[in-house]
């Protein structure tokens, strides 16, 4: 026995308000007039994306009053609500994602990158808001890489930029420095059994939100992509990122240009 079907009212609404006939918007929409008629007589039937928004154009409405199911089949859900936005490059975020991101943090910031530097060149006044911050109760850590080790001269040599690697992490080893010792600010060099893992992959937390990049071969950070995530459960994509970070940070040992733990 066939469903009972319901006419999309919607739909002829919208084809009487915009003067159209059926054969008129398949035209538009580059489909044939009786796809178009079928679409009036079923409302449970779901055209293809390209096609709904093509109709929605020309008829001058919103997709979701003409099929509204389809656009909430389409609204992330579960975990999936963690990513709040990706970019293809890190240099494709805005520098104010950051910098809010950073000012917005009430308890805890955690930079896991393997140098950190353009957080000193992109965020204004960024060694001030640390400040501030440790100084309010905010957790700050930072995890940089070895500027001697290994993996820092094998990455030196893939990047072949004129700004180092090394040189990097040493600039943000002196802004450190110049912080000096201030309670909850502490800083830790990674460990060379873990140097690979940590210059492949960037986890920067901020409370309950955090930018995560994967290093591509080759490319400097700016050129690797971004996931912008926020905590949705203790299960999801946020959790296994920054648990990855903690697990480098408790191998990791103090930096000897760096403030103590306080």
């Amino acid at each position: 026995m066939s469903r009972g079907l319901t006419l999309n009212n919607a739909l002829q609404v919208a084809l009487m308000e915009a003067g159209l006939t059926p054969r008129q918007l398949a035209h538009r929409v580059g489909v044939s007039r009786k796809q178009v008629e079928r679409w009036l007589g079923d409302a449970e039937l779901t055209p293809h994306a390209r096609n709904r928004e093509d109709a929605a154009r020309a008829l001058g409405v919103d997709e979701e009053m003409l099929w509204p199911q389809a656009v909430k089949n389409r609204i992330k859900t579960g975990i999936d609500r963690e990513i709040v936005h990706s970019y293809p490059y890190r240099s494709a975020c805005p520098s104010t994602v950051w910098s809010d991101l950073v000012e917005g943090a009430e308890s805890e910031i955690f930079l896991a990158g393997y140098t950190n530097y353009f957080f000193w060149t992109q965020i204004p006044q960024f060694a001030d808001t640390v400040r501030r911050k440790a100084e309010a109760g905010v957790k700050v850590r930072f995890l940089v890489g070895d500027p001697e080790g290994e993996v820092t001269r094998q990455r030196e040599v893939i990047e072949d930029v004129a700004l180092s690697v090394s040189t990097r992490i040493r600039i943000t080893l002196e802004h450190l420095e110049r912080l000096g010792s201030l309670p909850g600010l502490e800083a830790r060099r990674i460990s060379a059994e873990d140097a690979v893992n940590h210059v492949s992959l960037s986890v920067f937390r901020f409370d309950d939100d955090a930018l995560v990049t994967p290093h591509l071969a080759r490319l400097v950070g700016h050129d690797s992509p971004l996931l912008h995530l926020r905590r949705q459960g203790d299960s999801g994509m946020f959790a296994r990122f920054t648990e990855h970070a903690e697990e480098l940070w408790g191998r990791a040992v103090p930096n000897p240009g760096a403030p103590p733990a306080s």
